[in-house]
């Protein structure tokens, strides 16, 4: 299997056993981004630290060598860019920084932290062959347009979708699906199967393909296989994730929204409240999660099902909150 994913900088960091430290290569790719690469019109202050950062990507830099620069906006960059990189450095591991934004005021660019989780789960996938398990791990760092057309649960990429409509890619065809759920196959996206996975590898970073959601689809085994790999990853706990049909209250003691719609609606159901017809209609995956280990749950639940959810936005739009399996599963103790 090639490489795939390779603007995500995973070639660039050093493995620590099962984890990724970053290195000064992966902080030049960093400073070599158009919000930091100089331009015909950028001071000499401003030419000299980048220069500078080049050759030691560690450098410390104080509020005083930021403000002789003289554009506004090249010193917010840096300003955000070095912030970004002082919290990197400062955790052991890339999974170290991820899951510590999370417990302290966040204050990364969220590009910065869906690039952060693409990485980790390229090294996660490493060596993986199955495409289907590729795509549907973008649904953790790309947002998704949902379409669900005569019982069919399809997601795009939203970006790859925008592109068509603005006339980037087909044109009319594209704003077609914005405009009137025309399904997604009308605008030439591939709708991955269990047969075609491999058509993911030679266009890995085009996101141009479709993932069906549909329980009986082999989409949705692969992500439940990534959200097993996911949380294997990052608590070293092993679990088994499948697909249900609706939750049953006898065995309803936890959930897991995986987004902020599904979040919302399982917290109003669980706590006795009525959820709409029409929100309801928006939930497009139902999960459930059990420990290999029971005795890795908190004892009062240990041996119950965790239930997962996934929503669409009233606009169909899905963007998945991975970080919610690191913060809120019913842990004994936190890996």
């Amino acid at each position: 299997m090639a490489d795939f994913w390779h603007s995500c900088g995973y070639h660039l960091l050093e493995r620590s056993g099962a984890k990724l430290k970053v290195t000064d290569d992966y902080l030049r790719a960093y400073y070599a981004r158009p919000e930091l690469a100089p331009v015909a019109a950028s001071c000499d202050a401003e030419h000299a630290l980048h220069a500078a950062l080049l050759e030691q990507p560690r450098l410390a830099v104080d509020e005083r060598r930021i403000a002789e620069i003289r554009d506004e906006d090249a010193r917010e960059n840096y300003r955000v860019m070095l912030r970004f990189r002082d919290q990197l450095l400062a955790a052991p591991t890339l999974e170290a920084f991820y899951s510590g934004l999370f417990q302290r005021d966040v204050a990364v660019p969220p590009l910065f932290i869906d690039q952060t989780v693409q990485a980790i789960l390229r090294g996660i996938l490493d060596g993986d062959g199955d495409g289907l398990k590729a795509r549907a791990a973008e649904l953790f760092f790309r947002r998704q347009r949902v379409n669900v057309e005569n019982g069919a649960i399809r997601l795009a990429d939203d970006q790859t979708v925008a592109v068509h409509a603005s006339g980037g890619g087909l044109g009319s065809l594209g704003k077609l699906i914005l405009e009137a759920q025309i399904p997604l196959r009308t605008i030439e996206l591939d709708v991955l199967d269990a047969n075609t996975h491999d058509e993911y590898w030679k266009r890995d970073e085009r996101y141009d393909t479709v993932l069906q959601l549909n329980s009986a689809h082999a989409g949705c085994g692969a992500l439940c296989r990534v959200i097993e790999a996911w949380v294997m990853h990052f608590h070293e706990t092993p679990v088994t994730v499948s697909p249900v049909r609706e939750i049953p209250d006898d065995d309803w003691v936890w959930h897991v929204g995986l987004d902020a719609e599904s979040t919302a609606m399982l917290n109003e159901i669980y706590n006795g409240g009525d959820v709409d017809e029409e929100r309801m209609r928006r939930i497009i995956g139902l999960y459930r999660l059990d420990f290999g280990n029971p005795s890795d749950m908190r004892a009062e639940i240990a041996g119950k099902p965790v239930f997962l959810g996934l929503a669409a936005t009233a606009d169909g739009h899905l963007r998945m909150k991975p970080q919610n399996l690191l913060m809120n599963l019913p842990l004994a103790r936190r890996a």
